[in-house]
């Protein structure tokens, strides 16, 4: 494993939002959903590809706290313009399963 300095982990933005809408994204070559998750007034609503069909429903994932990557710079993910990465883990069956806070945090705050 590469270590990091304390320096360069605090360069990654780590911040929760709320995902606000969930869709299946057909022309993704892997199964995939297109999100948009609202980080709050500071950062506003952001756009996402997941690859989280294996555990989640479009309709289970409205209003779900994730956490996400907001400083990469964007990508074109055939259609759409991903602005943001959520994050997860794989679990034993390689299904992703979303990280996320266990308690209520308001939107944007920043991974400590």
């Amino acid at each position: 494993m590469d270590e990091i300095t304390w320096n360069d982990f605090t360069k990654i933005e780590l911040r929760v939002g709320r995902i606000v809408t969930a869709e299946a994204f057909a022309e993704a070559r892997t199964p995939a959903y297109k999100l948009q998750v609202d980080f709050g007034p500071e950062l506003g609503i952001k756009k996402s590809s997941a690859q989280i069909t294996g555990l989640y429903q479009p309709e289970d994932l409205i209003g779900k706290l994730v956490v996400a990557v907001v400083n990469f710079p964007r990508k074109q993910i055939g259609p759409l313009m991903s602005e943001c990465l959520v994050t997860g883990f794989h679990n034993e069956q390689g299904e992703v399963a979303l990280c996320v806070p266990d308690q209520p945090v308001p939107l944007g705050t920043k991974l400590l």
